[in-house]
């Protein structure tokens, strides 16, 4: 059942990931997704974005799937599902391309972090692709430990994987 809260010009609605309210967010990513990676194997990266069915995301499996609005407007969003009994893994931290440059992903990051820790998570992990230098200089930022050399080739890696204690 959704259910919000509410901090400082932010409210915070935690819902599922096929709620309506969350499907611009989710097209601008996917359209974003596609622009920088293209086809893989000729399917659109975007695809990405289906491979976890909504309950993954939902409470009672260990996920939550966070939206941010100011008054009527989704403006960023993220999720965790669980991967083990003390991880949570972060996926689909995005910001509205209308509301960048305003620390809207730290915003989503350090709700989502709360909401992990107050779940009994002692520990996060994410991935992000080569092709997001914004996304690898925030985790880093904001204390990530990169599971990968930074001065390796991160197209060659791929998915670049990280971790960080709750």
């Amino acid at each position: 059942m959704p259910y919000v809260r509410n901090v400082p010009q932010n409210e915070f609605l935690y819902t599922r990931s096929d709620d309506p309210l969350a499907q611009p967010l989710i097209l601008e990513l996917s359209r974003e997704y596609d622009e920088r990676y293209g086809l893989n194997d000729g399917i659109p990266s975007s695809v990405e974005l289906s491979r976890y069915p909504a309950e993954r995301f939902a409470p009672e499996n260990g996920g939550a799937f966070l939206l941010v609005l100011r008054g009527d407007e989704v403006v960023a969003g993220g999720a965790f599902m669980r991967t083990d009994d003390t991880t949570a893994e972060i996926k689909r931290v995005w910001t509205s391309s209308a509301h960048r440059r305003q620390g809207l992903a730290r915003v989503v990051m350090a709700e989502l972090e709360r909401e992990a820790a107050a779940r009994g998570y002692t520990g996060i992990e994410l991935t992000t692709g080569a092709r997001q230098p914004e996304a690898v200089a925030l985790y880093l930022g904001l204390g990530y430990e990169p599971r990968f050399d930074l001065d390796g080739d991160l197209e060659a890696i791929g998915y670049l994987a990280f971790t960080k204690p709750l």
